[in-house]
């Protein structure tokens, strides 16, 4: 086709034309070799793939037997993810037919849908376990008919393992201590006979070790199990009948040896110069009132940055706050109880009242509260 006799321009610019359709030529012939490369590098991409498709299949049709030839790729593919795979499941697999292939260049299958990607977002994935914990490995071997080339015949080598960590536990271990205290004597009976030192214990009379009132203190006031029930867990598992005032009497042991470290957080809270004071009740079983609880009280006393003390007592007397801040010349902030009303504490101390329960003087703890931000004595 002839450009020049159909230009519409006039004859000076048809060279001019011409240079320009030859430019453009040039380009579309340029990208043209590059698609064609394009294509050619990609046929042989698919060559390679398909190669390696094919090795793949034909690797795990070895492992898996001549009669896996029957199962398609995808079914090939499944019995890789289980950690050991018998005879007797590939006959099963090869029976129940070939699975359908699923499209693999499919919009639905590029792309995954909102609803996955959410799901993605959000899974936690799988916990890892501490690094500090013992690792005690546990090797399960191959069965009989894994162990044997499906299409050689010879015996298979161990090539790895397929590793998965989960949490195991030892169950308690009982046992009893015998404790044998060694006793001396000189054959001239002189000096009569000297017996080794009695081990300090938590309680020294008691049937149980100082490990054991110790788990009972755990179980009971961090796990929330009773006495009663660790009682018959005992009888279940290890069948002792033991008194329930004999487990009672360690964890009321370890109470009294605790008594010192009570009374020092208390001073160091009367130190601060603001303690809340509160109380509340709890039913208490006693000889007295039988069939029916006796009403005690706790007594909470707390500052911030101090910590919280209790106090258990029987009775809600007045009493009970003035042994404890007869001494206290700080700020007291309370409810309205009226047993917090009287002169309790020594000379110099406030008593800021709750705005709710007082509201006629909530106008003093308004002020105190600033005092107290600013650290004014």
């Amino acid at each position: 086709m002839n450009f020049t006799s159909k230009s519409p321009l006039p004859a000076a610019l048809d060279p001019i034309v011409a240079a320009v359709l030859e430019q453009l030529k040039e380009k579309v012939e340029a990208k043209d070799r590059i698609i064609a490369e394009k294509d050619q590098a990609l046929s042989a991409a698919e060559g390679i793939i398909q190669q390696l498709k094919e090795a793949l299949r034909a690797e795990r049709v070895a492992r898996y037997g001549q009669r896996s030839e029957k199962l398609s790729d995808l079914q090939l593919q499944l019995l890789d993810l289980e950690p050991g795979v018998s005879s007797d499941e590939i006959e099963r697999e090869v029976a129940s037919g070939p699975l359908p292939e699923c499209p693999e260049n499919t919009q639905e299958n590029r792309t995954p849908t909102e609803k996955q990607q959410r799901a993605r977002r959000n899974h936690p994935g799988r916990n890892e376990l501490p690094a500090h914990l013992e690792r005690i490995e546990q090797i399960l071997a191959c069965t009989p008919e894994q162990c044997t080339c499906g299409k050689c015949g010879k015996e298979t080598r161990v090539v790895g393992y397929e590793t998965t960590e989960v949490l195991s536990k030892k169950p308690a271990e009982y046992f009893v201590s015998v404790i044998k205290r060694e006793k001396r004597a000189c054959r001239c009976e002189e000096h009569g006979v000297a017996t080794a030192a009695v081990p300090e214990r938590i309680a020294p009379k008691s049937i149980f070790s100082d490990e054991v009132i110790i788990d009972f203190l755990v179980s009971k006031y961090c796990d929330s199990v009773p006495l009663y029930r660790q009682r018959g867990i005992l009888l279940r598992d290890l069948g002792i009948e033991v008194a329930l005032t004999t487990m009672n009497g360690g964890v009321l042991r370890v109470g009294e040896l605790l008594i010192p470290i009570v009374h020092a957080m208390k001073r160091d809270l009367l130190s601060s110069g603001y303690v809340q004071a509160d109380e509340t009740y709890c039913g208490v079983q006693t000889p007295e009132r039988k069939g029916e609880n006796h009403k005690a009280y706790f007594w909470q006393y707390s500052s911030p940055a101090k910590g919280v003390v209790f106090d258990f007592e029987m009775t809600r007397s007045g009493e009970v706050p003035k042994a404890v801040f007869k001494d206290f010349s700080g700020i007291l902030h309370t409810d309205g109880y009226a047993a917090y009303d009287e002169k309790i504490g020594a000379e110099g101390m406030v008593h800021a009242c709750c705005m709710s329960h007082y509201p006629e003087r909530g106008f003093i703890w308004s002020s105190l509260a600033t005092m107290v931000s600013v650290g004014t004595e």
